[in-house]
């Protein structure tokens, strides 16, 4: 009994071990197996790292031999035949557009006639005849047909040279300011400029303040004493227009109080006597030619 109870045992351990090699074996063969996949994601990644940056380093390449091969906003000027390249002459001509309603106010005579217009429709009392786009419309071509001499001047002493390519910016700004300093200069009163210089402190910079030449006014100065003239005339004038239609006024409300009928309003029978004066008298060739001839 006793040996059979031995090889029992013996068979049993045998067993065991049999057992725990095969297991053995197994992780072995998994710790193997892990190893080896582990190695071969490596691998990949790693392929894969270097296809992505061989990629990006050729996007990059690609890029950068496109961003030298394309081409941006250029000036090309007097580069043979004196002109602008086409982007900058259309960032030029908008830009002219934009100012352009400053400019058309502030420095040719169109304060002047838009303001006398509108004191001669005030004068007539018809509110809304002529309306506003008539007048300034009206206004407008009367500035070209008065502005027209300057601006052919211009054109000829500063955009032509400058186009052709004999003078630079400064100098065809320079020539472009002086036909219309020289028309500023002649509207503009003198205390108008003597206030401006006053205020800027450019008098004390004059030898002879009491002898001012158009040389010595900053165009920055010229420009504020002009407009501040143009008020001024243009109101004188709307004042001269006031008056006849004041007298017309003044003779209908005493009929009309001496016949007791005080709650009739005296513009609404003036109206038709003003307009039919201002139609025999052909008011619009007298206020029109005469507002002309005052820049003259």
């Amino acid at each position: 009994m006793k040996l059979l109870r031995k090889k029992s045992v013996i068979r049993l351990l045998v067993f065991l071990c049999i057992i725990a090699g095969v297991a053995w074996n197994a992780d072995v063969v998994s710790i193997k197996a892990a190893s080896a996949g582990t190695t071969e994601s490596t691998t990949a990644t790693r392929s894969d790292t270097a296809e992505n940056t061989t990629t990006t380093e050729s996007r990059t390449a690609t890029g950068e031999n496109n961003s030298n091969q394309s081409t941006g906003l250029t000036v090309s000027f007097n580069n043979g035949n004196g002109e602008f390249s086409s982007n900058i002459q259309i960032l030029l001509v908008l830009t002219l557009i934009a100012i352009a309603p400053t400019l058309l106010i502030m420095l040719t005579s169109f304060t002047r006639i838009i303001i006398v217009l509108h004191f001669t429709r005030a004068a007539l009392n018809t509110q809304t005849a002529p309306p506003n786009q008539v007048l300034i419309g009206l206004a407008v071509f009367l500035t070209i047909f008065i502005m027209s001499p300057i601006f052919n001047q211009i054109n000829v002493d500063a955009v032509q040279p400058f186009n052709n390519g004999e003078i630079t910016q400064e100098q065809a700004i320079e020539a472009g300011m002086k036909p219309l300093r020289e028309f500023m200069y002649g509207q503009t009163k003198r205390k108008d400029v003597q206030l401006f210089m006053d205020i800027s402190g450019e008098i004390d910079k004059i030898e002879e303040p009491n002898e001012i030449t158009e040389e010595d006014i900053p165009t920055y100065v010229l420009i504020p004493s002009f407009i501040i003239s143009e008020l001024r005339t243009a109101f004188i004038i709307g004042f001269l227009i006031y008056i006849p239609f004041i007298i017309i006024d003044m003779v209908v409300a005493s009929v009309l109080m001496s016949m007791g009928m005080m709650m009739l309003p005296p513009t609404t029978i003036s109206m038709p006597f003003k307009i039919l004066l201002f139609v025999l008298a052909d008011g619009w060739n007298l206020v029109i030619g005469s507002l002309v001839k005052t820049f003259y």
